[in-house]
């Protein structure tokens, strides 16, 4: 058979997958419409089955339509078996029920990835299919067992991997799926089990980031019941990164992930400031948790001495006695702090009307103490008295305070933090939330609950809704605004699972994946866990690339408070994407450094050698990039091109290369050329990488920024430059 026959076979197969897909999204068209024009009444109960079964064939149809682009990219011939099985993105049954194509997360899939030469598990035949639009374009044959070929088979084998070809296409700027390449130690990893954390290291192009996305929607799948209601939070190190893999889920066709950044993990929050590095070091440690418990206990005071209070024309006393019983009661009870202040209030009017019921020639409050305490709310001496005992105050507010305040960071870190770590935190009182602070205002959220004001808040919104409502669609005959507001509180508007989530604290996930997971601080993983109790995770980083390298830094030391040595470590060796001359050069700077830590090798060998400009000045480097990025632009014939540069020179790079097709930051990514920090390159990937001033990312003669210029040596795909006028011991390295 000829190779136009062969692909013949394959497209014929290709229209009828193509055919059957068709109809299935007519068919799930056609329920969707009838159910959303269908007449539920007015009973709640119905119309929230019709709002299910609604969401259940638009999610239906958000799978079938993710499956239109490569629909169909493997086949597995077996031994002994007549007929090949085809592997696809999703799915797929026949009129009579017959399975024509295997979801690749389906156990029957296992073989087309595990499978090997050296143990075939009765596969004869890989076959890769590449496909551009609904055409057969070229067919790459993997064969694992030629004696199980006949003549005919061997003749018309095709192709030379479906890997290489992969590996060798220009980037995009976005990360791609990588279910038809994914590789047997991939495979073995994205279909762990549920349960328990997974941690994933991995050095520079290994594929654990691709892996960790194929692992959620293979989770997604396998136990949809169990997680596809509460989600997936995927936690990523920047906005750059999150919008370089935010095609690869729906690609899948999973949305039932909450992708994030650490400066997002708080609702209504979304910050990618950044303290200097020795404040976020601080903020990070675990004794700060500790700080925030002490700095609310603070709002939980008792008066120096007992304290006369005027209600109307007479006087009663506030006694130390008794608002240290009412604050052991509130305590007691479990609640956050707002929540609790109302007990803490009650009891001590409870007891204050006593002692008005006294002054005013009562024998007690009997059956005016509803009376007495209404009186003494509206008392002004008694409303500071009991707010300077227990006050109620948001996250925020509570923040500001501790990190404004030196009297009251001093009262919540004695002896946890020094005076010279304290004076570091100090800032100015309307300075804006960092990323730092975000666990910070996390574990205040968690000891003070929601406070009166937010209540109400809620409660006003809730009313302004439902008033808009009826007022919209003129049903103020058939229900009042008031009886809308409660059914809204309860069940909220129609919302997807993602936007739900995002704007509730309480959340928890049913899974935890983490991406660059090196980089997070104690607070942090506190925050993370909080989301997700059952500790269900996929933890994916390299100890190689934080941006501050301990060398005694372990996995161990990372994640032991949190989960003691209850977790999985596997590791992955081979680089898929960096050339084995630039991983070699990478490889060699970063031994220098931190000899104990491993090394991968390049399943690419060979690959253009680095090379090292020197200039005189950093002007003369900044004066040096255009001619370099043409250069590169006509090397690469259209690939992306990344201008990794210190921080401080971004704004410099950027305006001398005016004129070229660039971007800064996340918009890099929709432009030729990115001009992007060694922070903002994490997890991406270039056809070509200039590296503008090494030196200045890692000073010479010192382990600071070793993990930051690791990040940006290894990007590439092909093609690395460095310009240099600062001193660098690359120029040895490269010599």
């Amino acid at each position: 058979m000829t190779e136009t026959s062969e692909l013949r076979v394959e497209q014929n197969k290709l229209d009828e997958l193509y055919a059957r897909l068709d109809e299935l999204r007519e068919e799930t068209t056609a329920r969707l419409g009838t159910v959303r024009i269908s007449e539920v009444g007015g009973n709640h109960q119905h119309r929230s089955e019709r709002d299910a079964f609604a969401t259940l064939y638009e999610d239906q149809l958000i799978r079938l339509n993710s499956a239109e682009d490569g629909l169909c990219f493997g086949r597995l011939d077996l031994k002994g078996e007549d007929e090949p099985s085809y592997i696809g993105r999703i799915g797929l049954t026949d009129t009579d029920r017959q399975q024509i194509l295997i979801d690749w997360r389906a156990p029957a899939s296992e073989p087309f990835y595990q499978s090997t030469a050296a143990n075939p598990a009765g596969v004869t035949r890989r076959r890769h299919l590449v496909t551009n639009n609904r055409k057969v374009t070229d067919i790459e044959d993997d064969v694992l067992d030629i004696d199980a070929l006949d003549e005919g088979q061997r003749s018309n084998l095709q192709g030379e991997g479906a890997l290489i070809a992969a590996l060798t296409s220009h980037r995009t700027g976005r990360m791609g799926d990588i279910v038809a390449t994914i590789q047997a130690e991939q495979d073995a990893i994205i279909r762990q089990p549920l349960q328990g954390v997974l941690v994933v290291q991995g050095g520079p192009g290994t594929g654990k980031t691709a892996v960790a996305l194929h692992r959620a929607a293979y989770l997604l799948y396998r136990h949809r019941e169990r997680i596809a209601k509460s989600g997936v939070l995927l936690v990523g190190p920047s906005p750059v990164f999150l919008k370089y893999i935010e095609k690869v889920l729906p690609s899948l066709g999973e949305t039932g992930a909450l992708l994030l950044t650490p400066g997002q993990l708080y609702p209504g929050l979304d910050t990618d400031l950044r303290d200097r590095a020795d404040v976020a070091e601080i903020k990070g440690r675990s004794v700060m948790a500790k700080v925030i418990a002490n700095h609310v206990a603070n709002y939980e005071r008792v008066p120096a001495e007992d304290e006369p209070l005027r209600v109307g024309s007479h006087t009663v006393w506030l006694r130390r006695r008794d608002v240290r019983s009412a604050r052991e009661r509130a305590r007691r009870s479990g609640d956050a702090h707002n929540a609790a202040r109302t007990g803490f209030v009650t009891g001590l009017l409870k007891v204050l009307a006593e002692d008005l019921a006294r002054e005013m020639g009562l024998d007690g409050a009997g059956e005016r103490l509803p009376e007495l305490m209404e009186e003494l709310r509206s008392s002004v001496d008694v409303r500071r008295a009991l707010n300077l005992a227990w006050f109620p105050i948001s996250p925020a507010a509570a923040l500001r305070a501790l990190l404004s305040k030196p009297h009251k960071l001093q009262a919540a870190a004695r002896r946890l933090l020094t005076p010279a770590e304290q004076e570091l935190l100090l800032r100015d009182a309307e300075a804006a939330f960092t990323i730092s602070d975000v666990p910070l205002l996390d574990e205040l959220a968690e000891l003070l609950g929601t406070s009166p004001q937010q209540s109400a808040a809620r409660d006003e919104s809730a009313r302004e809704y439902a008033e808009a409502v009826v007022e919209m669609t003129d049903t103020a005959a058939m229900i009042d605004a008031e009886t809308l507001a409660k059914r809204w509180e309860e069940a909220g508007p129609a919302m997807t699972l993602t936007e739900r989530a995002i704007e509730d604290r309480e959340w928890t996930y049913g899974h935890l994946v983490v991406d660059e997971a090196q980089e997070l601080t104690p607070m942090q993983w506190r925050v993370l866990f909080r989301r997700v109790p059952s500790k269900s995770a996929t933890v994916v980083g390299d100890l190689a690339q934080a941006s501050q390298v301990e060398r005694d830094r372990t996995w161990d030391s990372i994640l032991g408070e949190f989960v003691g040595d209850r977790y999985s470590l596997l590791v992955l060796t081979v680089s898929y994407r960096t050339p084995q001359s630039v991983m070699d050069l990478a490889n060699r700077y970063l031994h220098r450094h931190f000899p104990h830590l491993e090394l991968v090798e390049s399943v690419r060998q060979g690959g253009p050698d680095p090379r090292l400009e020197a200039f005189s000045t950093t002007e003369e480097v900044v004066g040096a990039v255009p001619e370099t990025v043409r250069s590169e632009v006509a090397a690469v014939e259209g690939g992306k091109i990344a201008v990794i540069t210190p921080a401080h020179l971004v704004a410099a790079v950027a305006e001398a290369l005016q004129g070229f097709d660039i971007g800064r930051a996340a918009s890099g990514l929709d432009h030729q050329i990115a001009v992007i920090t060694p922070s903002e390159a994490k997890g991406l990937e270039f056809d070509s990488v200039i590296v503008v001033e090494p030196g200045e990312i890692a000073p010479l003669g010192s382990d600071d920024g070793v993990g930051a210029l690791y990040v940006a040596l290894t990007r590439t795909t092909d093609r690395l430059a460095l310009l240099a006028a600062a001193p660098t011991e690359l120029t040895e390295l490269i010599g």
